[in-house]
């Protein structure tokens, strides 16, 4: 569930990459962080322990509207896709807000990434969530390749439901920016969803009465969502922190996004 700071009108939207090692879930975070103004990001982080390790940095989009007087700003993550990193994406996935499953196009990994996007069903039933009801984006990368899984069979196997999905080549950064908006704009109106139902059921003594399920209004997102481009990309430099436990990364997460939405507003 996103993060609210109703003192400095911050909202932090979480939104995860998932998919199996090496499909480029990294590539994206790197590409977005190093092709973003950097007063509009915050630090590439890694949390890490001696076995596992979190990708992390926040995101502030110039147009992406407001939820009910909040500013809208993004927490990306991701972690590595390997199997035995189970207990650092159960962590990530925790209040989750949106997802994009970065797949890899090579067949001969097609079984990876079912296997992964299995894992991810698991993984979110793990903690009581419905992959149904989470906003989803299928990222297929690597299509600047050969002998390629057709779009089709993947839309057949992952995606039979006809999601948003985007053609990448995320280490050239085609399809990277494209796949940000579109679950951007898939992940906002159900947060405000959940916001919104979230406070009519408050009653602000003189400023507002309790309002009727039939009275709340989610409309879509129709404004186009931009972010602040930098003319030329920079280095990547990323702090690393480590930790003893898999729980202390979670812990310091949930401490990440605090102090993000703690920011005065811009």
């Amino acid at each position: 569930m996103a993060f609210v700071n109703y003192t400095t009108g911050n909202l932090a939207i979480k939104i995860v990459y998932y998919g199996p090692g090496l499909s480029g879930k990294t590539t994206n975070l790197r590409y977005i962080y190093t092709n973003m103004d950097a007063d509009f990001r915050g630090e590439l982080i890694c949390l890490e322990t001696d076995t596992e390790r979190t990708l992390f940095f926040d995101l502030l989009p110039i147009k992406a509207g407001v939820i009910n007087d909040f500013k809208i700003h993004l927490q990306l993550m991701t972690v590595p896709g390997q199997v035995f990193y189970e207990s650092s994406r159960r962590s990530v996935l925790k209040g989750v807000d949106g997802i994009v499953f970065v797949a890899d196009s090579q067949i001969p990994l097609l079984d990876a990434n079912l296997e992964s996007f299995d894992n991810l069903r698991k993984h979110l039933l793990d903690q009581d969530m419905d992959l149904n009801a989470i906003p989803l984006v299928f990222q297929y990368n690597k299509r600047d390749l050969e002998n390629l899984v057709p779009v089709e069979t993947f839309n057949s196997l992952l995606n039979p439901h006809g999601l948003p999905y985007i053609e990448s080549c995320a280490i050239k950064g085609i399809g990277v920016f494209e796949t940000l908006k579109q679950i951007t704009k898939q992940a906002i109106p159900r947060v405000k969803e959940k916001i919104t139902a979230k406070e009519s059921r408050f009653v602000r003594r003189g400023r507002m009465k309790v309002k009727r399920k039939e009275e709340v209004e989610v409309p879509g997102v129709k404004e186009e969502i931009a972010f602040a481009a930098k003319e030329e990309s920079a280095p990547i430099r990323m702090t690393k922190v480590k930790f003893k436990s898999q729980e202390d990364i979670e812990k310091e997460l949930e401490n990440l996004a605090k102090e993000f939405t703690s920011r005065g507003k811009k």
